[in-house]
Order: C-alpha cells, then sequence, then structure tokens
C-alpha cells in the first residue's frame, strides 16, 4: 500500500491548490495549466466520492480515505511524465489529511499522514474564501468556511510548507499566481539548465 502512496522522482515543477471547499481551486488549476500549455491533476476525491454518493447516497468514510489517497497519487504520477515543465494539483495528500483531521475527530491514518508530510512541492497556492461558496452533492460546510481556512492556513505553516494566498477576483488570483510561477520557472532552469 505505502508504494502506492509515493510521488515517483521527477524534476517538474509542482505546485498545489490548496484550501476548502468552493475557493476555486480547480478553475485556477486549469487555467494555470492552459497558460502554461501543461497538465493538471484533477481532485480523485470527487470523482470517487461523486460516484459513491450516486451508488450509496452516502457520503466520504473514513475507510475510503486511502483509496481516495492512492488514487490521487497515482494520477499525479502519470501527469507527471505528460506534463511540459511545470504540473498544477488541484489537490495532494495534505489536503486529504486535513479532511481527515476535521471529519473524524482528528484522526488521520498514519500511513497517510506520512506520506501527506514527505511527498513534496515547489509552492502550495492557498485559496482564500472570498468567493462565493456554490452548493453540490458533496460540499457540506458553509457555514465553517473561516475556521476551515485557518485549519488549512495552519497545516502549512505547521509543516513548514512554502506558500502564497490567492484572494480576490479571478484576474487578481492568476496574476498573483502567474508571478510567482514565473520566478519558481526561473529558479528551476538556473538549477537544472533550460531544457
Amino acid at each position: 500500500m505505502e508504494e502506492k502512496l509515493k510521488q515517483e522522482p521527477s524534476d517538474i515543477i509542482k505546485i498545489v491548490m490548496f484550501g476548502p471547499e468552493s475557493t476555486g481551486k480547480t478553475t485556477l488549476a486549469q487555467a494555470l495549466a492552459a497558460h502554461y500549455n501543461t497538465k493538471w491533476v484533477p481532485e480523485y476525491a470527487r470523482e470517487y466520492l461523486q460516484e459513491k454518493w450516486n451508488r450509496e447516497q452516502k457520503t466520504c468514510e473514513p475507510k475510503d480515505l486511502i483509496p481516495i489517497a492512492e488514487g490521487q497519487i497515482y494520477l499525479e504520477n502519470k501527469l507527471t511524465k505528460q506534463a511540459n515543465k511545470i504540473l498544477f494539483c488541484d489537490t495532494d495528500l495534505l489536503e486529504t489529511k486535513v479532511y481527515s483531521e476535521a471529519y473524524y475527530l482528528g484522526n488521520c491514518d498514519p500511513i497517510l499522514e506520512k506520506y501527506a508530510v514527505e511527498n513534496t512541492y515547489n509552492l502550495y497556492f492557498l485559496t482564500y474564501i472570498d468567493v462565493p461558496w456554490e452548493k453540490d452533492d458533496l460540499r457540506d460546510k458553509p457555514e465553517e468556511r473561516e475556521e476551515m481556512f485557518d485549519y488549512f492556513k495552519n497545516t502549512l505553516d505547521t509543516y513548514n510548507k512554502s506558500y502564497v494566498l490567492l484572494k480576490g477576483d479571478f484576474e487578481n488570483r492568476m496574476k498573483t499566481a502567474i508571478n510567482h510561477v514565473e520566478k519558481l520557472i526561473q529558479e528551476n532552469d538556473n538549477t537544472y539548465g533550460n531544457r
């Protein structure tokens, strides 16, 4: 099982969209990938949990978290091989860890926690709660957005992850994101040489 939670080695720049539900992560991941003519990694949990909801009318349970994490890393490893210099991830295992703790009394499977902390990314874009909350079959905490945002931010701080806060409308978020991506590309080119 552990192998299925491990990133495969790569020199690709990896950036994660990170934050509470309905804060524009997917929209940003898609737009940034289009801007840089590269790949983005969808959130595997959405597909997995939507199928579960359609089948059983049940939401996420603790037993779902490891299959979700394995599916997420499988997609990330697959799309890393297809990416052009940079990969945008709609989520990562650290986000899965946050949801596990927030929903299941502070609990997180130790194996999931291990890889949530060990897997590495160049930068996190922390998405703020200043966009409208949109209801769907899976979203369920509109009244706890501030608490959830604080939980996400505190997690990045606790594990000393490099992050940039994205606020404001879509154009502002994109402008901020692109500025930081350009810096990363330049640093990466200086480290590994142009390819």
